[in-house]
């Protein structure tokens, strides 16, 4: 079992702040925030749950892991669609630890974040 640091407080946890713009995206049935933003030659996608989010590969895992994001991670996503049909690529600790795994669905992922129940 591998050792980590404590999350940071008040880290992770869908604190407000920033000035990016967040838009209800509708999946599955569920509606949760969503930021989409065109940068350079990419766009990029964060899907947030209630327990965690979902980014494509522009959002750092290191940062994530140095914060304590409870985060997954997907890479060649241009819109929502292909957001939504892509597969996990890889995850932080702590949302290895709620069970998220490489190559798991997003559906299933944000299934798993949005629980209520703790791992």
């Amino acid at each position: 079992m591998r050792k980590r640091k404590s999350r940071p407080k008040g880290e992770g946890r869908g604190e407000k702040g920033g000035s990016e713009t967040v838009e209800p995206v509708e999946f599955d049935g569920k509606t949760y925030n969503g930021i989409r933003q065109q940068i350079g030659n990419l766009t990029l996608i964060v899907v947030r749950a209630k327990r965690g989010y979902i980014a494509c590969s522009y959002v750092s895992k290191d940062t994530a892991e140095k914060v304590g994001d409870v985060a997954g991670f997907v890479s060649g996503v241009k819109n929502y669609s292909d957001f939504f049909n892509a597969k996990i690529k890889n995850t932080t600790t702590w949302a290895d630890d709620m069970g998220i795994r490489e190559g798991m669905s997003v559906r299933k992922a944000l299934e798993i974040m949005d629980s209520e129940e703790e791992y």
